[in-house]
């Protein structure tokens, strides 16, 4: 097998206990305090986001293997919220000191993010 092969099943491994994970902590969360808030994921994008930090941080200073961080910060972590990859991504800008880019980045990301959302909603509900 060659490398993008193994970084595909490293992906593939990760994705799969994330997405699960996700999946029965908002019902975890929809049944123990209500659906009125989404709890579930709250709860999942700030855990997500201290998991990508710490994670990345931690093994940047190890040697490991590739897949490793493919199985974990992309696969497991991905699945589980891409949210985590949101705030990853601006934090790295903001490292880099691309700040105009960051605030950018960050903030057009929530606002069209919001704004595709209502679109689809739109056009589904026309057609």
């Amino acid at each position: 097998m060659n490398s993008a092969t193994h970084a595909l099943i490293a992906i593939s491994l990760g994705a799969i206990p994330g997405a699960l994970s996700r999946y029965y902590l908002t019902i975890f969360f929809g049944h123990w305090l209500g659906t009125a808030f989404p709890y579930g994921t709250f709860f999942i994008n700030i855990t997500g986001t201290f998991l990508m930090g710490f994670f990345t941080t931690f093994t940047s200073k190890l040697a490991i293997f590739p897949e490793l961080n493919l199985l974990v910060a992309v696969g497991f972590l991905g699945s589980y919220t891409t949210f985590s990859t949101y705030a990853l991504d601006t934090s790295n800008l903001i490292r880099t000191k691309d700040y105009k880019s960051a605030l950018f980045y960050w903030s057009a990301s929530l606002v069209l993010g919001f704004l595709s959302i209502e679109l689809g909603i739109f056009l589904a509900k026309i057609l």
